[in-house]
């Protein structure tokens, strides 16, 4: 086994409350995640008690977890690993009440032996949150503890602030982590490293020499199951407010004083401070054709399965420079990309013809998906007589490093900062409830919806959002693959 790092992990052993721990969530990431985290070494001490509706027994939750690590999980599994894991697992159905649920966390307790921490991650639906919360501190389990929330915070300002002050109500929120799985990707964090560990970058990080800025996390997927919730949430409540926001946070914060949890909430938390209210004309709400048609959809439904913006931060290094944001179901292809556009020089010498200006400006480019990628696109001069100019670009990605093997999944990174009490990639209450105040004109009066084909980039009105610019994806090159 590898040795752990020190200060990677948590200082105690964990007593892990997983709520929702036979849902998809739980099979998918948590448990897989979980049984990494704790098969590795890098929790001291764990033990995990499963909450949920059904009414099974260990033996049917132990059926269920190693179904899913057999299914989900990214590493391999000896008989051995798997009876190390299966040992630490316990079981609490739901309508057992806060007492046996205090029993079982009493009795983990004691089998670890030595002193230790609780961290309570609630997977369930918005409506079951506030419960979850309420049995907690029924059962006593809120001290030596913290909790791990799931979006939504809330569907607008009103709801997140009831939200919030339910919540402060029984935990401090010191205590309360708002996951978004998108900060936990390595390359997201490599953005502030790419920033402040770099003097190449980080004086060009402004409206002086910048353009526009592009955040676009198209989806093939459809909705699965989730009709009944993306209903009540549609693409902007699921996906802007809790996710692409917080990526724009990142990109466009002020240099912390240092890279610790309160410095950096606070410089992303001013960036959402600055922020413009959200107009119904810098909006383009899109429904993929067929989508009325599924299960759980009313004929005549409303809902968006599209969403794209314009917003704008309206401080000193930002004013002026129109940030892009777009997502959806059933688009043309799957990405998680910032872009970020380059102004183009005050005045060309090259001769006409030559190509220059004709692939758009220079552009840095992110690919948030788990392998972090980076490529930074310029203008280069061909091969042969004359002055005839190509696009080029340097490219970076993780895989060429020989450390991809060392990158932690979102959500294993976010479930080991969260017993480690590390604020830095979680949403403050401040924070969500300021970006639920920008988005109110927006929910107010939502534009109509346009249909879209299944397969394409969105309504065609999102070309006449950006222009005089051009959407970056699809990209006209692909990423070079490794040699």
């Amino acid at each position: 086994m590898a040795k752990i790092p020190p200060g990677v992990g948590p200082r105690f052993p964990q007593v892990v409350v997983l709520f929702g721990a036979t849902g998809d969530l739980a099979k998918r990431k948590l448990l897989p995640g979980l049984f990494h985290l704790s098969s590795v070494g890098f929790i001291p001490g764990c033990r995990i008690i499963g909450v949920s509706l059904d009414d099974i027994d260990l033996e049917g939750f132990r059926k269920i977890a190693r179904s899913a690590l057999d299914e989900f999980s990214s590493r391999k599994m000896s008989d051995a690993d798997w009876d190390a894991f299966a040992a630490i697992l316990d079981y609490v159905p739901l309508s057992a009440g806060p007492a046996a649920l205090k029993a079982a966390v009493e009795k983990a307790e004691a089998s670890l032996g030595v002193e230790n921490r609780r961290l309570h991650y609630l997977s369930v639906p918005p409506s079951a949150a506030l419960p979850a919360v309420r049995m907690l501190g029924e059962a006593g389990l809120v001290e030596r503890s913290r909790i791990i929330m799931e979006k939504p915070f809330g569907t607008d300002l009103a709801s997140a602030v009831v939200l919030n002050s339910k919540l402060h109500e029984v935990f401090d929120e010191e205590q309360i982590f708002r996951i978004d799985h998108f900060l936990g990707k390595e390359p997201a964090q490599n953005i502030l490293a790419f920033r402040f560990a770099n003097g190449l970058f980080e004086p060009i990080w402004n409206r002086n020499f910048i353009d526009h800025v592009q955040i676009d996390v198209p989806e093939t997927l459809g909705l699965g199951k989730r009709a009944g919730f993306y209903e009540q949430t549609g693409a902007y409540r699921d996906m802007v407010v809790t996710h692409l926001f917080q990526i724009l946070g990142f990109m466009a914060m002020e240099p912390p004083t240092s890279l610790e949890p309160a410095p950096i909430s606070e410089e992303k938390n001013k960036v959402f401070r600055s922020m413009l209210p959200i107009e119904p004309h810098d909006v383009v709400r899109g429904q993929y054709t067929g989508y009325r048609a599924e299960e759980g959809v009313g004929p005549e439904s409303d809902t968006e399965t599209f969403i794209a913006l314009k917003c704008s931060i309206d401080n000193w290094r930002w004013a002026g420079v129109p940030f892009y944001l777009r997502t959806g179901k059933r688009l043309g292809e799957g990405q998680r990309i910032i872009s970020i556009a380059f102004r183009e020089p005050p005045k060309s010498m090259f001769p006409a013809g030559s190509g220059i200006g004709s692939q758009g400006p220079d552009h840095l480019t992110f690919d948030l998906a788990d392998a972090s990628k980076m490529s930074l696109s310029f203008y280069g001069k061909r091969p042969g007589p004359g002055m005839r100019l190509d696009k080029l670009s340097l490219q970076f990605a993780m895989r060429d490093t020989g450390l991809i093997g060392d990158v932690l999944e979102a959500y294993e990174r976010l479930i080991l900062d969260a017993m480690r009490g590390d604020r830095t990639l979680f949403t403050t209450a401040e924070g969500i409830e300021r970006l639920w105040q920008v988005s109110t004109p927006l929910l107010d009066a939502p534009p109509p919806v346009r249909f879209y084909a299944p397969g394409s980039w969105g309504p065609n009105a999102i070309h006449q959002l950006v222009a005089p610019h051009a959407w970056r994806l699809p990209f006209e090159r692909a990423w070079r693959s490794k040699i």
